[in-house]
Formats: structure tokens, C-alpha cells, sequence
């Protein structure tokens, strides 16, 4: 959600009210929807740039493209609303005739879902760096060291790295074979448990990839629909970072039974976070829950001790005022990143290590989450 809390710097007054917090004036704004959409601006993100100021006055701004009547009725209700918390002096709104987002189908109404295939589960982030991958190949490789079966399509087109994490990074051997209605199936690679198709397979180790939205479109769908997958309990799906092409091809195409956002403790990680977990729950797609990764620091020579490097707090804290599980911490340690560059994922390599212990704790998480959906 994009809001934003200002609370200008003031001279404490005893006789003033204490002011409402951020959470007070969205909260009290939840119940009012949209005349067009029928949900709620909040939920719709209609509802921006927030601000309190000392004398009590409460300003935002209102994306609307409602006729002036029913524009004004919505702007009347929000201040008569924000208006009843205590401490509010006065309630501006500033309207933006951006059109409103057009709500999407149910998430099965106008997707394809992959034969023999049960769940297909994104792993997203808002912004890249917080280990989004390393969190999705171990989560594979813990669901099937649980006895699953598992595959991972690698849809991060630009920067495919689940290869080289899953110790498939010299794979080229790709067969191709072709189905009675002429299209070319590409069989999977396996390797630890998990099947597993990626782009690295595809270009040459330095080769960038230049694509536009419609080419990278085009391969997803392809990785999606036109692999061997089999029988397989989870499709984890390691997303790019952001909230672009990829994300809108895969929850455009395949139902998805929920996605997982990561993040780390630092702020501006789990701004992004918000960015990208909002945009799953406005596609119809169930957020399942957040993972904070690199919650802390431990020394491999004093394994006793915790530095919380990114800060500390930051995905509890999101997760509680989203109301959405934390599905788990995974700490930092050295042994995680070896494992990724070796291509032993740390839930075989080290699986009494701190990481591994967390990260099959999440895999669990995410089966039983699964499970009630289901």
C-alpha cells in the first residue's frame, strides 16, 4: 500500500489530544468501498499519502474516477469517519481522477491450470538482493526431502541463478520432444528431489537477455505449458523481483494457490514488500505469508552470538499489521551462501545448521497452508 505517515515536529502540549496513529485512520477507512468496485479503498490502494499533522488535521489523497455526486458522498463519509477519532481537528481530502483499478477474475476464471500439476505456489519480493531464490530452491528441495514431488520453474528470465543454486549450472543436455499436436516439450532437469527448467539452459553463460514484455510473455508461458512437469504435489515458481510482465503473465495464466513474499529486516526491503504482496492480493491471488531472510547474523566461529546487520523486527512487524503470518526467520550464515554457490542447498548440505532448521520449518508452513486451501 502506498501510504505514507507524516507527524510534523511539535512542541508537546498537555491539553492536546493524542493525535491517531497511521493504523487508527486506515483501519477506521476499511469499511468504506469504492461506488464502482464495490471493495474496499483500502484494500484497493485508493487511499494515499497520509498525513497527521500537530493541530489534529488529517490530509490524504483519494484515487477516484466516480461521478461528482458519488465522488462527493465517498469524500463526506471518509471525513465524517476519520472525523471520530479522538484527536482530529479537521479531515482535507485531495482528489486524483487516476481511473481505479479494474478488479480481476477469480483467480480460476480465466486461468489454464497445468495438467498434473496440484499447486503452483509464487516466491516473490519486492525488490531484488534479499535471497528470494536461495528461500525458494531451499523450500523445493525441503518439501521434497518431506517426500513431495516437486518442480521449480526459474521465471526470473533476466537473472536466472536457481541452476546454479540447485548444482545444474553446466546442464545443457536439454531434450526436446514434440506432442501429437505438434509442439515442442521440454523435459525438466532433476537434481535433488526437484525438477527444474530455467533460461540459463537456454543462452550461454554471459549472454544477457534483451527482451521486451510480449518475448518474456511468451517464455513463461512456454516453461509453464510446454515442460514434462508430471506429477508433481508443488510448482514453486522464483519470480523476478518487482511487480512487472513476469508477475502479471503467471497470475494471468495458471491458478495459483497462493504466493510467498521475502523480504529482509530493512526498511527499504519491506517497503517493497508491501508493493509486491499488494499487487498478488489485487490479482485474486491469497498471500500465504512473509519470510524474513537474513534476520540476523551468526559467526561460524561463535555460533552463540546474533547481529542483526538489516535491523531486526521488520517482518513481524509487517506481517502483523498486514494481518498475515511471518512464516519464519532465516538467519545469515556463511554455510547458506556456500551451499548456494556449491550447488548444495543448505537443507542437504548443512540441515542442522540454524538456516536449514528454519527454512524446512517454512517448507512445513507453507504444506499446511496449502493444505487448508485446498
Amino acid at each position: 500500500m502506498a501510504i505514507r505517515l507524516n507527524i510534523a515536529n511539535h512542541t508537546a502540549n498537555n491539553s492536546m489530544p493524542d493525535l491517531p496513529d497511521l493504523n487508527a485512520v486506515i483501519k477506521v477507512l476499511v469499511p468504506i468501498s469504492d461506488p464502482k468496485l464495490g471493495k474496499s479503498l483500502v484494500e484497493l490502494d485508493l487511499i494515499r499519502d497520509v498525513t497527521i499533522k500537530p493541530s489534529g488535521v488529517v490530509s490524504f489523497t483519494l484515487l477516484t474516477d466516480a461521478e461528482p455526486a458519488a465522488r462527493q458522498t465517498l469524500i463526506d463519509r471518509c471525513k465524517a469517519t476519520i472525523k471520530t477519532l479522538p484527536g482530529v481537528t479537521d479531515v482535507w481530502v485531495k482528489v486524483s481522477e487516476t481511473a481505479a483499478p479494474v478488479p480481476p477474475k477469480p483467480s480460476g476464471a480465466s486461468t489454464v491450470s497445468i495438467e498434473g500439476v496440484k499447486h503452483i505456489i509464487a516466491i516473490s519480493s519486492g525488490k531484488g538482493g534479499v535471497g528470494k531464490t536461495s528461500v525458494a530452491v531451499n523450500v523445493a528441495v525441503a518439501l521434497a526431502e518431506a517426500g513431495a514431488k516437486v518442480g521449480i520453474l526459474d521465471a526470473d528470465i533476466y537473472g536466472p541463478n536457481v541452476p546454479v543454486m540447485l548444482g545444474m549450472d553446466a546442464f545443457r543436455d536439454i531434450k526436446v520432444t514434440r506432442n501429437a499436436n505438434g509442439l515442442d516439450i521440454v523435459e525438466p532437469a532433476f537434481n535433488h528431489g526437484v525438477k527444474m527448467i530455467s533460461m540459463a539452459f537456454l543462452i550461454d553463460k554471459d549472454q544477457p537477455v534483451t527482451w521486451r514484455g510480449p518475448m518474456l510473455n511468451s517464455a513463461i508461458r512456454q516453461f509453464l505449458y510446454q515442460a514434462n512437469w508430471g506429477e508433481l504435489d508443488y510448482l514453486i515458481v522464483d519470480m523476478p523481483p518487482g511487480t512487472g510482465d513476469a508477475q502479471l503473465t503467471l497470475t494471468q495464466s495458471v491458478p495459483l494457490v497462493g504466493a510467498i513474499i521475502v523480504t529482509t529486516p530493512q526498511t527499504v526491503s519491506l517497503l517493497d514488500a508491501r508493493k509486491g504482496l499488494r499487487m498478488f492480493q489485487q490479482m485474486g491471488v491469497p498471500v500465504l505469508g512473509i519470510v524474513e531472510n537474513m534476520s540476523y547474523f551468526i559467526p561460524p566461529d561463535m555460533p552463540d552470538k546474533q547481529y542483526d546487520i538489516f535491523g531486526s523486527g521488520g517482518g513481524a512487524k509487517t506481517a502483523k499489521e498486514l494481518d498475515l503470518p511471518l512464516l519464519g526467520c532465516v538467519p545469515l550464515e556463511i554455510s547458506l551462501r556456500e551451499g548456494g554457490d556449491r550447488g548444495i542447498p543448505i537443507v542437504l548440505g548443512h540441515p542442522e545448521s540454524a538456516s536449514a532448521v528454519a527454512l524446512r520449518s517454512i517448507a512445513q508452513s507453507i504444506a499446511d497452508k496449502v493444505a487448508e486451501l485446498a
